[in-house]
């Protein structure tokens, strides 16, 4: 049995969870939830980075994501700051789904498992 290790937890969660060479992280959704699609996106992109490299490894290793959005027709809004950001030689198995989230402000969340370094 591997270590399990938890990273930026509180009572109800851990934004980052390792285990056997792999990171989960928890859905992220943006601070800022006025902001349009494309840059609540690029906001959760952005805290991506942060808790991979926390977790000792990046974008480029990323197995899934989980990406919930509340409205479809904003799809492609997030697909761009996506495209933006993603390293288009490594990217991962992706499943986008159309969610009730938290509040009616949040217009994404994401949701990632990426291998260790």
């Amino acid at each position: 049995m591997g270590t399990i290790t938890r990273k930026h937890s509180d009572t109800r969660l851990s934004r980052v969870v390792t285990h056997n060479g792999t990171a989960y992280l928890a859905g992220l959704t943006a601070d800022d939830r006025q902001a349009p699609m494309k840059s609540q996106t690029a906001q959760v992109l952005k805290k991506i980075d942060g808790l991979l490299e926390a977790a000792g490894t990046n974008k480029s290793r990323l197995l899934t994501a989980t990406v919930y959005i509340s409205d479809m027709s904003l799809k492609a809004q997030m697909d761009e700051a996506w495209t933006a950001w993603i390293d288009p030689a490594n990217t991962p198995a992706r499943a986008c789904v159309q969610a009730q989230l938290g509040s009616s402000e949040t217009l994404v969340e994401i949701m990632v498992v990426a291998a260790l370094d």
